[in-house]
């Protein structure tokens, strides 16, 4: 099969007589799957219980015939205006009280029973209408949940938030105690009292703010799961999946991923970013290790230009071709887009599509169709996996909790510091994966949690576990301070590390915007590489630091200014058979590389490739018989790469100018340049 190439197809917003041109043009672009009838429901049911599908049947039908497999969609991401005309009380609401009104889309209450009630008689009818059709290959739910409508406060919501808790505390005074209630005088007699967290005079509770994230993103799951139930008992031989959004906060992916057949993404790199490809690859290996290791699936992403952000640059020559194979180099088995033709009207028309207003003259087109080509070449990539001796710790409910109001500072952003601990890790070519806390950790030599704010008593023991059995733990500032309703852990912070990082921070001394602090000074150093203590560890480290007395670690760096001089800034404890290291501030970037580069050496994690030029991402699939090593420069100049043993250019196949199955000990990457190499 190998790995699937097309994009979003909309034929509703085009006459019948281009259908056919656009089956032709698919063809000479190698597409091979395509998301169809993501926004068609106002089509497919203009009136009320009136069906439409003909017009459908024949897109399914002539999609078939190409041999073109369908993702079909279940309709249900804008509900038609009919429907809210109807029903307004559908419609969401805002924190202030104010109604998100129809006209654009996603306008829907999650809690609505009358939206869910609708979007399942529409997936009945989907279901049963194209069970058993040959173009149907997966069903995708829905469409990027909670992109627009992230919580509802409405009085349903309030109901549906109010059923909820009721299952979770089982008693007013489970709930009370979970969210600290006597303070500031909100203890509840009864659930009926309990509001979602409007708009307040101050501060809104913590506890209640995090519990209604929680059932927020249970809400927007509630109703995927409403529609997989229906395509499951119709179609259960068909997998199921929806598309998520990159680091996307309302919506906990690992609580999806048991409930998705196969993880899918969208993902819009900007061009304008230059190094916006190490947040696709920390956000590709949270999507390949969500699962397991599975392979996932690219849903969208932009062949050109975008119309959302304030400058929408094109991609430039190349850009599109790099960064379609790291996805595939981080585990994609589909690379697909939004959309197939560009739109002439609406709200996206200045979205760039694979065949755009410019027609199959264009680069765009052109740059797609040699994609698509390319692809074609290597269908033995499809099933392979990545392993990683290396996690990276990521947690929804922590990040809820932490970019609350009322902290020592609200600069913290979870996504800036996960980013921060994950890119020393990248450019030193080291596979990653991106894991909740409750994973089993024990296949890895080395565990990076940065920021876990919210800790629970149960993941602590696991962490001090793992370390205890051997492993290497590297803990960043501001961890292990709540648990999991966002009360102090009692006992001095981190309570539940102290004992594993073997320090106390007694206070948090968060820096003021735009200053920073040295690091260093005499007798402060780092491991070398031979084990050893050597050298003088010196730089700057800004946004956060913190007063740590030393309970058995020892400081391999201290602060060197400022009102925390002399108090340690980075520590190491031995705990066990391995070791907990501690960074009590955020390290310039210079500073964090050499840090987690000798903890990787500790725990003896070796690079993909050693000595790889900067810029260069090395990463590999591989499964019993075969292994694809895959090399891209994201950098702005061509560089060589020496290979550790003779490896076959797998590229070199399907090209015209290179030679079948060559053998190569180096490889020169242009700008923007890809190499899939596999073992001779």
């Amino acid at each position: 099969m190998g790995i699937r190439f097309g994009g979003d197809y909309n034929p509703e917003q085009w006459p019948e007589e281009v259908w056919a041109e656009d089956l032709k043009l698919m063809k000479a672009a190698h597409v091979t799957m395509v998301t169809a009838g993501i926004f068609s429901w106002a089509k497919v049911e203009p009136r009320p219980g009136e069906w439409d599908f003909g017009w459908f049947d024949r897109v399914m039908d002539g999609l078939a015939g190409a041999g073109i497999a369908v993702c079909l969609a279940t309709m249900t991401a804008s509900p038609p205006p009919w429907l809210s005309r109807a029903h307004p009380g559908m419609l969401p609401e805002d924190a202030d009280g104010r109604r998100r009104w129809p006209g654009g889309r996603q306008h829907y209450c999650p809690s609505s029973p009358v939206y869910r009630a609708h979007a399942v008689r529409l997936v009945e009818q989907l279901a049963a209408r194209y069970a058993g059709h040959p173009a149907l290959a997966m069903w995708h739910v829905g469409n990027e949940y909670g992109c627009h409508t992230r919580q509802c406060y409405c009085e349903v919501s309030a109901d549906d938030f109010r059923r909820w808790l009721r299952a979770r505390y089982g008693g007013i005074e489970a709930l009370n105690a979970a969210w600290s209630t006597a303070f500031w005088s909100q203890a509840y007699g009864d659930f009926d009292e309990v509001l979602p967290p409007r708009t307040a005079p101050t501060f809104p509770n913590p506890a209640q703010q995090l519990d209604y994230l929680r059932f927020g993103d249970e809400a927007l799951r509630a109703c995927y799961l409403a529609e997989k139930a229906v395509l499951e008992r119709v179609t259960p031989e068909v997998p199921v999946t929806t598309n998520l959004m990159p680091q996307h906060k309302p919506v906990d992916a690992f609580a999806w991923a048991p409930h998705m057949d196969a993880m899918a993404l969208d993902f819009y790199q900007d061009p304008y970013v230059p190094d916006d490809h190490i947040r696709a690859g920390y956000v590709f290996d949270l999507m390949r290790s969500a699962r397991g290791g599975q392979p996932w699936m690219l849903l969208e992403q932009a062949p050109g230009a975008v119309n959302w952000r304030p400058r929408n640059g094109p991609k430039p020559p190349g850009a599109m071709r790099l960064w379609s194979w790291q996805a595939v180099a981080q585990g994609a088995d589909a690379v697909l887009y939004f959309q197939w033709r560009q739109s002439l009207g609406g709200a996206e028309k200045f979205h760039s599509a694979m065949l755009p207003h410019g027609g199959t003259d264009t680069r765009i087109f052109r740059e797609v169709s040699e994609l698509g080509r390319e692809l074609a070449t290597l269908p033995d990539i499809e099933g392979t996996r990545s392993r990683a001796a290396v996690a990276l710790l990521s947690d929804w409910p922590s990040w809820w909790a932490l970019e609350l109001d009322s902290k020592p500072s609200t600069a913290l952003d979870h996504s800036r510091i996960a980013l921060d601990h994950y890119r020393p890790l990248f450019e030193a070519g080291v596979a990653c994966d991106v894991v909740p806390p409750q994973r089993e950790l024990s296949g890895y030599r080395l565990v990076v949690a940065p920021n876990l704010y919210l800790l629970t008593a149960s993941d602590a023991r696991r962490l001090a576990a793992y370390v205890h059995a051997g492993g290497q733990l590297l803990v960043s500032f501001f961890s292990g301070i709540v648990d999991a309703y966002d009360r102090v852990h009692p006992g001095g912070y981190p309570a539940p590390l102290r004992e594993l990082l073997g320090l106390r921070v007694e206070e948090f001394w968060p820096l003021d915007a735009g200053r920073s602090v040295a690091i260093g000074g005499e007798g402060t150093s780092l491991l070398d590489r031979s084990g050893e203590l050597g050298g003088t560890y010196t730089g700057r480290a800004d946004l956060w630091s913190e007063a740590i007395d030393l309970e058995g670690a020892e400081a391999l760096a201290r602060f060197t200014e400022g009102d925390l001089a002399g108090r340690p800034a980075v520590t190491r404890h031995a705990y066990g058979r391995g070791t907990a290291w501690y960074v009590g501030t955020r390290l310039e970037a210079a500073l964090m590389r050499a840090l987690l580069d000798d903890v990787r050496e500790a725990a003896g994690v070796r690079p993909v490739l050693p000595g790889l030029p900067a810029g260069v991402q090395a990463t590999v699939r591989e499964r019993a018989d075969r292994r694809y090593l895959f090399l891209l420069n994201h950098g702005a100049a061509a560089v060589e790469v020496a290979l550790p043993e003779p490896m076959r250019d797998a590229l070199a196949d399907g090209a015209a100018d290179r030679t079948a199955d060559r053998t190569v000990n180096r490889v020169v990457l242009a700008a923007r340049g890809v190499a899939v190499l596999t073992d001779v």
